[in-house]
């Protein structure tokens, strides 16, 4: 998820579902596969300020095994532009990608559209694995969860009128303050800020947990422990991403997992980790 960084006039207002759908050129799709033919399919999707290739980097080994096929949501990577990167557009996109059939992994914001695209098409969802899932609102009972709402509403509201940042300032702001290191400023990076800037809200996304819940595919949540995270990283938000993500596994029958020594990107963190995870997933 980004952080709280004002974008444009529109970014942190509630867009109905569908919004920007008008939009349907194909998306890109990156495909890593040097398993034997008729492998297991895996649809594999990014988060905010990335794209496929980049995201999953770490999860390449597993490509002896399945088929792996990277998305690049809209206004991303070599997919098309879009006025309004949308988790429920995304959502969309994925039922239609889907297939016939494939386990869905999806990464923080991603994994906002994968739960959407799972509910709408449990059939043709084999495994659903959620990494640091992102949709805080979805948990807000919970203490921690709410308490971070608080504070990213607050920062959205405080900065309301202030003059749109260049996506190289929204890189520094989303980034260096958290400890984070500042990304190289690429033309592709530069490309997912400025879609990253005008993002529908993740973390004020509304997902209904019952179809997920009565879905019967294996299932995993995946977070990462945060305990080598700058602590203000973790105190804005890393702890309230490990609650959602505990909270949405007990909801939808999720078995949740906790990857020491990672923050919010556990499959780049402790690729070697997850990938066990996963294999294991996708093997049940």
């Amino acid at each position: 998820m980004t952080f709280p960084v004002r974008g444009g006039p529109a970014t942190g207002a509630a867009a109905p579902i569908g919004w920007g759908s008008m939009n349907r050129e194909p998306l890109h799709v990156t495909v890593w596969d040097r398993a034997t033919p008729g492998a297991p399919r895996a649809l594999l999707v990014h988060g905010t300020l990335s794209w496929g290739t980049e995201c999953f980097a770490g999860q390449r080994p597993l490509a002896e095994m399945f088929r792996l096929e990277l998305v690049d949501r809209r206004g991303f990577g070599d997919s098309p532009d879009t006025d309004r990167s949308d988790y429920a557009v995304d959502a969309e996109d994925l039922t239609r990608l889907l297939g016939n059939g494939a386990h869905l992994v999806g990464h923080s914001y991603g994994a906002v559209a994968a739960m959407l695209a799972a509910s709408a098409r449990p059939e043709a969802v084999q495994s659903l694995a959620l990494i640091e899932p992102s949709p805080l609102r979805t948990a807000a009972g919970h203490p921690t969860v709410a308490a971070a709402l608080e504070r990213i509403r607050a920062a959205f509201e405080g900065s309301a009128g202030a003059a749109e940042p260049s996506p190289e300032e929204f890189l520094r702001r989303s980034t260096v303050p958290y400890g984070l290191p500042m990304p190289e400023t690429t033309p592709r990076k530069l490309r997912a800020a400025r879609s990253a800037m005008r993002e529908r809200p993740s973390w004020d996304a509304r997902i209904p947990l019952g179809p997920l819940a009565g879905a019967q595919m294996p299932k995993t949540v995946v977070n990462g422990t945060w305990e080598t995270a700058h602590p203000r990283y973790r105190a804005f938000v890393g702890d309230a991403l490990a609650a959602c993500g505990e909270y949405l596994a007990e909801m939808i029958g999720a078995r949740h997992v906790r990857v020491p020594g990672a923050g919010h990107a556990p499959h780049q963190d402790q690729a070697e980790a997850v990938n066990g995870v996963l294999t294991r997933l996708w093997q049940s």
